[in-house]
């Protein structure tokens, strides 16, 4: 079909017409991406894929788990909330570098490999978190943390374009993301909880044994998926492969230089961007606002907006299959034409509704509206933020997949690599902007950069 190009490039598509047989089975998109061989069993995709979903859960947790901490993190550490919300962006500059990292690897290694290469770096890093005394050695072993279960994400979703065809792909990403929104959800609470009852150090103890469990899941249980690594393989490659190859992670960033991919890149960093606007500052605005200093409390407020985030994949994951069914009526109109930008049609959902009217509302009923009821709509807010986060990401995610299905891992890596700077940013100057500008102001210029950016 005039579709194959090195590997080291691809062109977005328009169009992409394709014969009757095509149409049925074809799953080959604009970069060299071999079809899935049809290895697994739908049991085995199932279980490959609640395995992924597991390890693109624990990135989540190990971010939402922190920010309602942060007030007795500072103490405990004997620092400021700004100095210790530092290690948020910090954090997520980290989670950048290591997808970078880690998805350039998983594509001359393979996914199983580099999957188990990450955990350690996540265990040793929790554990120097959990016994860290001062504002420093809590910002290193915070970075050596996230970069080690950075993985989580873009290799996922590598792996699901490994092994789903393209019309299942969409259905598939909308389960990996319900799991993996599961986060937003209970994290908060979960680190709330802690660290109200307990102690904030208990939780990071936890993600030490988690990553050591999921090294043992994933050794004993989880088989290769890489089409290229499995495929390439013969006796002479296995024994190159016995040697550590030097492989530039910011390569990937190339990959971003078509200007499609680059703009909803750049749009899906400032839709997600307000969820952080949201809960970074959270203890600060509506805790402050409505009086509300236990950190369980805190925690439960985050609530809503992880359920909006889960709410909508979970089940019948309603973003996922409705990008796929968007996909397959408009390849039906045409007649068997498969155009890649479809999946991105439904977007508009949480683009120019969701998104920005729930961050300026909420930031104008933390300034203007008291009491319970005040409270009520803020709650309601965060649930429609995590929605419309969703209704952007979701699509966004299979149709990066469909178009490099073997760099999908190193792809995604670079759109989060952009993502993560952009949050990275915008978590760093968020409190020092509600301080000087307000809530208000701060919530309503992260919901103008939504606007235009989807323009």
């Amino acid at each position: 079909m005039g579709l194959r190009k090195p590997r080291s490039e691809f062109k977005l598509q328009s169009e992409v017409p394709a014969s009757k047989d095509d149409v049925d089975n074809s799953d080959e998109p604009v970069a060299t991406g071999r079809r899935p061989r049809h290895r697994f069993s739908s049991v085995q995709k199932k279980y490959i894929l609640f395995v992924v979903s597991i390890a693109g859960l624990l990135p989540m947790f190990v971010s939402g788990t922190f920010v309602p901490s942060i007030p007795q993190v500072s103490k405990d550490i004997h620092s400021t909330d700004v100095a210790v919300s530092l290690a948020v962006s910090l954090s997520i500059f980290a989670t950048a570098i290591g997808s970078l990292f880690w998805a350039s690897y998983s594509t001359v290694y393979g996914r199983r490999l580099i999957y188990l290469c990450g955990a350690p770096f996540l265990c040793i890093g929790s554990l120097g978190v959990a016994a860290s005394s001062s504002l420093l050695p809590l910002l290193l072993w915070r970075f050596i943390q996230a970069f080690g279960c950075a993985g989580g994400l873009s290799l996922g979703a590598g792996v699901i374009g490994d092994i789903f065809e393209l019309e299942e792909r969409g259905t598939a990403i909308g389960v990996f993301f319900g799991a993996v929104l599961l986060g937003p959800a209970l994290a908060p609470l979960a680190g709330g909880t802690t660290s109200q009852y307990f102690s904030w150090r208990h939780i990071h103890l936890a993600f030490a044994v988690w990553g050591f469990l999921q090294f043992l899941l994933i050794y004993f249980t989880f088989p290769e998926t890489s089409h290229l690594h499995h495929e390439d393989v013969t006796e002479s490659t296995a024994h190159k492969g016995a040697r550590l190859v030097w492989i530039n992670p910011f390569k990937c960033l190339g990959l971003l230089r078509s200007p499609n991919i680059f703009a909803i890149t750049l749009h899906s960093a400032f839709a997600l961007l307000t969820d952080f606007v949201l809960l970074i500052p959270l203890a600060h605005t509506i805790g402050a606002r409505y009086h509300i200093t236990n950190e369980a409390l805190i925690g439960a407020c985050f609530l809503p907006n992880g359920i909006g985030n889960f709410q909508i994949t979970v089940g019948a994951p309603m973003a996922g299959r409705l990008s796929d069914i968007t996909v397959k009526e408009w390849r039906k109109k045409r007649h068997g034409v498969w155009v890649p930008e479809d999946r991105l049609r439904k977007t508009w959902i949480g683009a120019l509704v969701l998104c920005p009217l729930s961050i300026a509302v909420s930031g104008l009923l933390t300034t203007f509206v008291d009491g319970p009821l005040g409270l009520g709509l803020n709650l309601f807010c965060l649930f429609c933020n995590g929605a419309g986060v969703d209704f952007v990401m979701n699509p966004i995610v299979s149709y990066t997949v469909d178009l490099t299905q073997s760099q999908g891992a190193e792809l995604l890596a670079a759109e989060n690599a952009v993502r993560s700077l952009v949050v990275a940013l915008g978590s760093a100057i968020v409190l020092p902007s509600i301080e000087h500008i307000g809530v208000a102001w701060t919530n309503g210029i992260a919901a103008l950069l939504v606007w235009f950016s989807y323009g």
